[in-house]
């Protein structure tokens, strides 16, 4: 009989490509997980793993318990949201991630709606980039998922994973300064979010396509450093609105040619979505979001 701990590790292994990965992943260490993914080659009576220069690689053999596994767990997560749906009371536990204007903006309202409907219901919310969380939560790390996608920049589409609107973010242009337009900055100084992210991208091209190259002296993923840079007269940035959680902002804001917004919206993984759980989160952020 296959151990179905050890046949997730191979299953992480395929996703994650190094032994270190799935260790960090799943919090154990590198020489754990070697030890069990060896017992499951002896329980499988077949080589699962070769070397690969300093990695290791799959083989067909390997490939082919990878395929069951991933049936195997979505059956076990079918499982368990229908366990949940037998119970006249929405209890267990809900990990979400989210990124950090969700977390400003409708994450405390929605705890607390939660809080109020659903006392038995243990939510535990993690900040993380929407790129990663992704990932993440079709790698079952996550049960939901706060994210956001930025006009022109799709946000990854993973497999599995359901997506469902959440709200209509504008993103405006925060000034120090007295400005009518997004030209009047041209030789500002900027903070911005870090390479690779959607919202850096967005607001690069933006600038772009106003004519000018932005002098991004500043980086950071953090919209309330970006707040007292822009209060304290040392840079301007794009916000997005729900940065202020529903606050009067405390700088000025200009609006964008044509009004640009980005999606935010909540993902989670097809076999989860009937969760009651998670039916509650998505229903208790939508009516903070609203």
């Amino acid at each position: 009989m296959l151990d179905v701990k050890r046949l997730r590790l191979l299953h992480e292994l395929h996703l994650r490509g190094t032994i270190s990965a799935v260790a960090a992943a799943l919090s154990y260490t590198p020489s754990s997980v070697s030890q069990q993914l060896a017992l499951l080659e002896t329980e499988a009576g077949v080589p699962l793993l070769e070397k690969s220069g300093r990695r290791v690689r799959l083989t067909p053999q390997a490939d082919v318990l990878v395929l069951h596994t991933a049936a195997l767990l979505e059956r076990l997560e079918l499982m368990t949201a229908e366990l949940d749906n037998s119970l006249t009371e929405v209890t267990g536990t809900v990990r979400l991630a989210v990124f950090q204007s969700a977390a400003l903006g409708i994450v405390p309202q929605a705890l607390t709606i939660l809080r109020e409907e659903y006392p038995q219901l243990r939510v535990e919310v993690t900040q993380r980039e929407p790129e990663s969380a992704l990932f993440e939560t079709w790698t079952r790390e996550f049960d939901l998922v706060v994210a956001e996608q930025y006009p022109g920049h799709a946000a990854p589409l993973q497999p599995d994973l359901d997506r469902v609107p959440l709200l209509e973010d504008e993103l405006r242009l925060g000034v120090p300064f007295a400005a009518s337009a997004l030209g009047d900055v041209a030789r500002s100084a900027w903070v911005m979010e870090p390479r690779g992210t959607a919202s850096r991208h967005f607001a690069e091209q933006l600038c772009r396509q106003a004519g000018f190259e932005p002098d991004v002296r500043f980086e950071t993923a953090d919209l309330q450093a970006h707040i007292r840079l822009i209060e304290s007269g040392h840079a301007v940035a794009l916000l997005p609105d729900l940065v202020w959680g529903g606050r009067e902002p405390g700088i000025r804001l200009l609006s964008l040619p044509g009004s640009p917004r980005r999606t935010v919206f909540t993902s989670a993984r097809e076999a989860s979505v009937g969760r009651p759980g998670i039916i509650a989160c998505r229903d208790a952020l939508a009516r903070a979001a609203g």
